[in-house]
C-alpha cells in the first residue's frame, strides 16, 4: 500500500512540476530538477530496505542530490555513507475525495485554470494580488496534490482550506476518487483536519559533500 503511494507521488510530482518522466531504477525512481537552486534531482524509493538504500546512495555523485523514502530518518541514517545531511522529514498522505462546493472567504476571489494534467487554484485579495495558491496534478482516478502555500498576511483566515476543498471538488468532477499528497508538518495539520491520514513518514536527505 505504501510503495504503491509513493509510486503515485512520485508520478504526480515530476508532472505537476514539469520535469523530465521518472526513470526507472533497482532502487526506485530518479527524477531531473531543473531550476531549483537547492535541488538538482532526486532519488525516491517506494520502499526502505537497506541493500536498496545503500545502492541508491552509491549511485550519487552529482551534490544537492536529494534521496526521499518511507521511512523514519533514524531507521535508516546509519545505512548512508558521509556527505549524506538530513533534512526536515515529511509526510505522505492519502484521501478519498468528497464534494463539498467550497466558498471563498469574504473579500477574496477564486481562479481555477487546468493547463493539460495540471490544475491550479488561485486566491485573489481585493486588490488582485495572490493571497493563496495550491495545484494537482491528475493521473486518472488519482490526483497528486502540490505547491500549497499561503501568503503570510492572509493565514488563518481559511484559504488552505478553501484551496483543497477547491481542488478536490475538481478532482472529483474530471473522475478521480483519491488524493495523495506530500506534507511538511505544518501543512499536516491542515490536512488531517480535511480527512487525509498519514500513511508514512518521509525521510528526506540530500547530498552535500
Amino acid at each position: 500500500m505504501v510503495a504503491d503511494i509513493v509510486r503515485t507521488w512520485v508520478a504526480g510530482w515530476a508532472l505537476s512540476r514539469q520535469t523530465p518522466p521518472p526513470v526507472r531504477k533497482p532502487w526506485g525512481f530518479s527524477i531531473e530538477v531543473a531550476g531549483n537552486p537547492d535541488e538538482v534531482g532526486r532519488h525516491v524509493l517506494p520502499e526502505a530496505e537497506e541493500s536498496l538504500v545503500r545502492s541508491a546512495a552509491a549511485s550519487v555523485s552529482v551534490p544537492r542530490t536529494w534521496m526521499k523514502m518511507p521511512a523514519e530518518p533514524e531507521e535508516i541514517e546509519s545505512w548512508l555513507p558521509r556527505g549524506w545531511a538530513r533534512e526536515e522529514a515529511g509526510h505522505l498522505m492519502a484521501v478519498d475525495l468528497m464534494a463539498t462546493n467550497p466558498v471563498a472567504p469574504e473579500g477574496y476571489a477564486v481562479t481555477v485554470e487546468t493547463v493539460g494534467a495540471v490544475t491550479y487554484v488561485r486566491v485573489l485579495d481585493a486588490a488582485g494580488e495572490q493571497a493563496s495558491q495550491g495545484q494537482m496534478a491528475s493521473l486518472g482516478e488519482t490526483v497528486v496534490v502540490d505547491r500549497m502555500v499561503t501568503g503570510e498576511a492572509h493565514r488563518r483566515r481559511g484559504l488552505g482550506d478553501f484551496v483543497m476543498r477547491t481542488l478536490a471538488d475538481h478532482a472529483l468532477e474530471t473522475g478521480a476518487v483519491l488524493g495523495v499528497l506530500g506534507a511538511t508538518d505544518a501543512g499536516r495539520a491542515l490536512y488531517e483536519t480535511l480527512g487525509w491520514k498519514k500513511h508514512t513518514t518521509v525521510a528526506e536527505y540530500s547530498y552535500r559533500p
